[in-house]
C-alpha cells in the first residue's frame, strides 16, 4: 500500500543525503522516480547533500500543482518509454504551501504511488514551517532523521538562526535561505540558553 511519509530532521542531519540514496535504492531496482523541490530554495536547481552528491530535481513554485505536475511527467514518461513513476520525493518540503501537501497526498491516495518527503519540523524561531505542519497531520508515517547539537553531545531538535557575529537571531522573517553559514543544530537546552541570553 502507497503511504505519504515525512522524513524531518534538523539542518545537517542528512536529509537530502537520506533522500538521493533512498531514490538510488529504487532506481538500482528497476523502478522509476520523480523529484520535486520548492523553488523558493535557490540555491541549486538540483538536490544537493552536503557530501556533494546531487540528483535533478523539478522546482515547484507556490501557485503550482504539483499533482498536475506529476500527472503531466507521467504521462511523458509513459509515451516515450512505455514506463511509470514508482515513487515521488520531496526535498526541503517544509518550504511548500498546506495545499501542496494536499496534492503529494492525492498522489499517494489516487495513483497509488508513494511519496517520501524531506524537510525540517520548525524554523530558527521554534515554530512550524506550514508544509511540515500540514505533513504531520496527513502524513502515513513521519520519520525523524536524527542529527548532533553543535553545542553538546545531545541529539539536535532544533535549529537557530545567526547574524554575521556568530550571535542568535531571535526575530525576523520565517524563510532566511541559507546553510551553515546562518544556521547551527542544537538541542532544546542549547537552544533555550542561546535564544534567552
Amino acid at each position: 500500500m502507497a503511504k505519504l511519509y515525512f522524513n524531518y530532521g534538523v539542518m545537517n542531519a542528512g536529509k537530502s543525503l537520506n533522500l538521493i540514496k533512498d531514490a538510488y535504492n529504487y532506481e538500482e531496482s528497476g523502478r522509476r522516480v520523480l523529484a520535486f523541490k520548492p523553488a523558493i530554495d535557490t540555491r541549486n536547481d538540483k538536490i544537493e547533500s552536503r557530501i556533494g552528491l546531487r540528483r535533478d530535481a523539478i522546482n515547484v513554485a507556490n501557485d503550482d500543482d504539483i499533482y498536475a505536475l506529476f500527472e503531466t511527467e507521467n504521462r511523458r514518461l509513459r509515451a516515450e518509454e512505455g514506463l511509470h513513476f514508482s515513487a515521488v520525493f520531496v526535498d526541503e518540503c517544509h518550504f511548500l504551501t498546506a495545499q501542496h501537501i494536499v496534492q503529494l497526498s492525492d498522489i499517494v491516495d489516487r495513483l497509488s504511488v508513494p511519496v517520501l518527503c524531506y524537510g525540517l519540523r520548525t524554523d530558527a524561531f521554534g515554530q512550524l514551517f506550514e508544509g511540515s505542519a500540514r505533513l504531520f497531520a496527513l502524513a502515513d508515517e513521519i520519520n525523524e532523521i536524527k542529527g548532533m547539537c553543535r553545542y553538546s553531545e545531545s541529539k539536535a531538535t532544533f535549529v537557530m538562526r545567526l547574524d554575521e557575529q556568530g550571535r542568535p537571531i531571535r526575530q525576523g522573517q520565517q524563510i532566511c535561505i541559507g546553510g551553515n553559514d546562518h544556521y547551527v543544530s542544537c538541542s532544546r537546552k542549547e537552544y533555550k540558553k542561546r535564544m534567552t541570553l
